[in-house]
């Protein structure tokens, strides 16, 4: 595919590094983009050498996604209706694992790589939709983050109302989806949106750091089977899950790198994974 709204980059270490790249309109959203989006975690997903993957902005748009382009918006309204702007046959990476992932956004769940989200600036709309699906959220000090839906008489977009949640609890939840209002960086780490802030200038260093020590330490099979673990335990019940993870242990139990990682445990060196 011919990439116009996203940069694609394979890191020493099996990090892919995913930057929106529109920044002359601070990374906004559009279809295209979208598309583009979804081929290249389609890409990093199929990537042996891809371990983990790392989404964020082009630092010359001043934000990790400013929401949906507001000429998008405008041409919403002027059609009288709501038009995503993808093709028909666009990728669909993450599906097939389970149906609950299925859908917008909801594929992040699927994907087999753990993804970390580097937010270096305001993350509105679709932007907090992308953060809110990555795995792991890293985040500058000071940046804005908003629901938006609010403004244009939305809903609550893509899943935001299942995820937020499960995420940050039913009373910030309200609080953010109820009034799209803005709330900052520090706001979001007591809530416990972010994992940690970075200083600007040490965000992509941390991410990516974080990301290849992911990369190097944690078989890239108990990476895929444990996050897919937890996405699909949050709709179900308890027993489900420990059945599930009974059989996921003596299946994985029987591959060469369960092997290779009491091996290298033992002989206190890192490990060879074989994938």
């Amino acid at each position: 595919m011919d990439l116009k709204t996203i940069r694609y980059e394979i890191h020493d270490g099996g990090v892919a590094v995913v930057t929106l790249s529109r920044p002359k309109r601070r990374n906004a959203w559009t279809g295209r983009m979208h598309t583009e989006y979804r081929w290249i975690l389609a890409e990093a997903d199929r990537d042996a050498a891809v371990r983990a993957i790392v989404v964020t902005g082009d630092p010359e748009g001043q934000a990790f996604c400013a929401g949906a382009d507001l000429q998008a918006l405008e041409g919403h309204s002027e059609k009288g209706g709501y038009d995503p702007g993808t093709p028909q046959d666009i990728a669909t990476p993450g599906y097939g694992v389970d149906p609950a992932f299925d859908a917008a956004f909801a594929y992040h769940f699927g994907v087999g790589k753990p993804i970390l989200a580097a937010i270096n600036g305001a993350a509105a709309g679709v932007g907090l939709v992308l953060a809110a699906f990555a795995d792991l959220r890293f985040c500058v000090p000071g940046a804005k983050f908003t629901a938006a839906h609010g403004r244009f008489n939305f809903p609550a977009e893509f899943g935001l109302s299942w995820i937020l949640p499960r995420i940050v609890g039913l009373t910030h939840a309200n609080d953010i989806l109820l009034s799209s209002r803005v709330f900052t960086a520090e706001e979001a780490e007591r809530m416990g949106f972010l994992n940690r802030i970075v200083a600007p200038e040490r965000l992509m260093d941390e991410a990516l750091a974080y990301a290849r020590d992911l990369a190097r330490t944690v078989a890239p099979g108990s990476a895929r089977e444990t996050k897919r673990q937890i996405y699909r335990d949050l709709h179900r019940d308890a027993a489900a899950a420990v059945r599930e993870a009974e059989a996921l242990l003596d299946q994985m139990a029987r591959e060469p790198d369960y092997k290779e990682g009491v091996k290298a445990w033992i002989e206190k060196r890192p490990p060879v994974w074989r994938g």
